[in-house]
């Protein structure tokens, strides 16, 4: 018999600014529960054009969660049982380089994880699992991404690594000149391990980030006010609002098999042998990794 593959349903994880989607028919907010906690907020369910979709504010409605408090295990495992197949990250961040000034997409397509302070993984003692990361951005969302934002006449720049920092705080002048030497793009507090959990969970995945200032390595960073970063905010959330629009509509297009195996991610990952197995964890693993342990 072959393998049944899912209806195509779009996940959407808004960042700063974005809190819902409009446009939505048939909409309801629902809690999903999950063996990893609360996630940020309920899930919204709908469709656009024609196209299921679903949407978590990472933050929660009114912003009440940092980026270090954010449940990302939750999160994801929430999306994998709400039957979402790929995800699409907004995320606000600041720029290091002058060509990427605010209100530019930058669809990143590397990460470099410096956060410290959050649960990275789904696999653990009893049930261990090592997937690549290699490539963490899917090529076709990015494609997606990227001609919806030139359809939308908004500045993109296809390409670049993402420094996920942990925050709450701003970098420091010799931090954000040390990142700018490695070569980095842009810098945020979110996409990591979000990206890392949704390749473990074997849902395609790429990151819009939307710049709302540089970072404090430029001369004129001091002279930015709050007021000026915000207006910046909304308009980039109204512009990715109009981006998802455009992408949800090309999600008749995915293919049953992704390509580059984002959707397998797991068919050679998982180490620990049958006899090991933690039973506890195989249950707490039923979504994430239901396909590969049951299959």
């Amino acid at each position: 018999m072959s393998e049944r593959h899912p209806e195509p349903v779009l996940g959407v994880i808004g960042g700063s600014g974005v809190y819902d989607i409009d446009g939505l028919t048939e909409t309801r907010w629902q809690r999903i529960d999950t063996p990893w906690g609360d996630a940020s907020d309920e899930l919204l369910f709908g469709v656009l054009d024609g196209v299921r979709m679903v949407f978590l504010p990472r933050h929660g409605r009114g912003h009440v969660q940092s980026p270090s408090t954010i449940n990302y295990r939750a999160n994801i495992d929430a999306l994998k049982r709400a039957g979402v197949t790929d995800i699409i990250s907004l995320s606000a961040c600041g720029s290091f380089e002058e060509a990427l000034p605010p209100g530019t997409f930058v669809i990143v397509d590397q990460f470099i994880d410096r956060t410290f302070a959050r649960e990275k993984s789904f696999f653990a003692a009893g049930m261990v699992a090592h997937v690549s990361m290699a490539h963490p951005v899917n090529a076709r969302l990015g494609d997606w991404c990227e001609q919806a934002a030139r359809d939308e006449g908004v500045p993109v720049h296809r390409g670049g690594t993402y420094l996920c920092m942990e925050g709450p705080q701003f970098s420091t002048l010799a931090e954000s000149n040390l990142y700018r030497g490695w070569g980095c793009q842009v810098i945020g507090m979110t996409n990591m391990p979000e990206a890392k959990l949704a390749r473990e969970a074997e849902i395609p995945y790429a990151t819009v980030a939307m710049v709302t200032d540089f970072d404090c390595w430029h001369p004129d960073h001091d002279n930015v006010e709050v007021e000026a970063i915000i207006r910046v905010l909304l308009d980039n959330a109204d512009k990715a609002r109009a981006l998802v629009k455009r992408v949800a509509p090309r999600m008749r297009e995915r293919p049953a098999v992704c390509p580059s195996g984002d959707d397998r991610a797991l068919e050679m990952a998982l180490i620990t042998q049958s006899e090991g197995r933690d039973p506890a964890m195989l249950a707490k693993l039923d979504a994430i990794a239901g396909r590969v342990l049951n299959g």
